[in-house]
């Protein structure tokens, strides 16, 4: 079941990789339309990777042959429907890299789930079944949940995307299929602003281009899904941005006094920037200022933290911090912010993070009730929350034509443009500059679900 908090969490929750992407772990996700063979892909990537022990293979062996979609399909409701509900996750390694994957759903009632997942993801690997299309076309029109989760992936600023084109070894021509859809794959991603990675034809019951490479295949002389993932890059840290660090946990009395020197520690993930001994903070919302005295890795050990990394912040004095607030980057001295006017009084300093009562956001919607302006949720920045008044619904985005409508309204798995009026100030930013800051989720009030992702712009 997908928790209120864990998309803002898994938002910043992106992996400090990019200093050594083939030594990082690489953590990405299948998606897709519904029966497109994603979890049949997920199993056939650990069976040929060897990843999988002799009894759970056997747990799965069906009329004799082995259900390769049982490795991931671990709920009772989803092997009884042999459908993919929540996001299952598996671990595997070869002889360069860790993986880490994420078996998202491909019903549309599922949306939230896939939402989830891919807002952690470095690399999402979106799955298309040949046989669903009219690949004797050359205009042929790809299925809507192909559409809706790359763009979402996209939304949601995920490094990598990766076509994989499955199910060709029951077309009667592989080639030409592979042909038209690759095609359609391009124009669809040219117009929507999508930057692909590569699409391979692959058959994940045969295992063809999965693991290793079958030369010549439907004209396809490229590397294996495996081996694109291999040359994948990880998800960058914000470490070039201001300070910016939600407070997750007050600890209040430290078990170590000569750690912490008898001050509390603020414990959380940076989220942007990094943090030293010395560097000056401003308290979001109080606005009170103070340094960094010390500063503690998730072991305990004094050291700078860069962004994507658990830290300890101890500060020089005793402020009022609470979980919920934010450590920031204090504003530069009136000095070097700007020079003097006409009368030589220094204008005030900007804060890099400065509060916002209004956004202007992008909205993926979940809920079973639509989006209309004048309702209030409750929403979640880092670990604050407070009440969003949805003051307008812009425009929704028409999947299939990438058009943006006028809409009075968003529908369940609908994505649009929604002006939100918050009941307190956030210091948000928007989505495309840093990743924590402008991320956001609206739960219901009244039901407590997780009702939209949101993503400031």
């Amino acid at each position: 079941m997908t928790t209120m908090n864990s998309i803002a969490d898994n938002a910043g929750a992106a992996s400090a990789a990019g200093q050594n992407d083939h030594q990082s772990a690489l953590k990405f996700i299948t998606c897709g339309s519904v029966d497109d063979g994603k979890s049949t892909l997920i199993g056939r990537l650990l069976v040929d990777s060897r990843a999988v022990l002799q009894d759970h293979l056997a747990g799965v062996q069906r009329g004799g042959e082995t259900d390769l979609a049982l490795l991931t399909d671990g709920l009772s409701a989803e092997r009884e429907q042999g459908i993919t509900i929540d996001v299952a996750y598996r671990y595997f390694a070869t002889e360069t890299r860790k993986f880490i994957i994420g078996d998202a759903p491909g019903h549309e009632q599922y949306t939230r789930n896939m939402v989830t997942a891919a807002s952690s993801a470095d690399a999402a690997v979106v799955l298309v079944d040949a046989t669903k299309l009219d690949w004797k076309n050359p205009q042929l029109a790809l299925l809507p949940q192909t559409r809706r989760h790359s763009l979402l992936v996209n939304l949601l600023r995920v490094p990598s995307l990766v076509f994989a084109v499955n199910k060709l070894d029951a077309v009667e021509d592989p080639a030409l299929a592979f042909a038209h859809i690759r095609a359609a794959l391009a124009a669809f991603a040219g117009a929507a602003g999508i930057a692909v990675r590569a699409t391979v034809p692959v058959s994940a019951l045969k295992g063809w281009n999965v693991v290793d490479a079958h030369a010549g295949w439907c004209g396809y002389e490229g590397p294996s899904l495996l081996q694109i993932l291999e040359s994948l890059p990880g998800t960058p840290a914000d470490t070039a941005l201001p300070l910016a660090f939600p407070v997750q946990w007050v600890e209040k009395f430290s078990s170590s006094a000569d750690t912490s020197q008898g001050r509390r520690v603020f414990w959380g993930r940076v989220a942007a920037g990094s943090v030293a001994p010395g560097t000056a903070v401003q308290i979001f919302p109080s606005g009170q200022l103070a340094t960094v005295a010390q500063v503690l890795d998730h072991a305990r050990r004094p050291g700078d933290v860069a962004a994507g990394t658990s830290a300890g912040i101890i500060l020089d004095r005793e402020v009022d911090v609470s979980r919920g607030d934010w450590l920031l980057a204090a504003p530069a001295a009136p000095a070097e912010a700007a020079a003097d006017d006409d009368f030589g009084d220094a204008p005030a300093a900007a804060s890099p993070w400065p509060g916002q009562r209004e956004l202007r956001t992008t909205v993926a919607w979940m809920d079973d009730e639509p989006l209309v302006a004048g309702r209030v949720y409750w929403a979640l920045h880092g670990h604050r929350w407070v009440k969003a008044k949805v003051r307008r619904v812009v425009h929704r985005l028409d999947i299939n034509t990438l058009a943006e409508e006028e809409a009075t309204q968003l529908d369940p798995n609908a994505i649009g443009h929604v002006e939100l009026l918050l009941q307190e100030a956030l210091p948000a930013a928007p989505f495309s500059q840093a990743r924590v800051l402008g991320s956001l989720i609206l739960v219901d009030t009244a039901s407590h679900k997780t009702a939209g992702a949101v993503l400031v712009n």
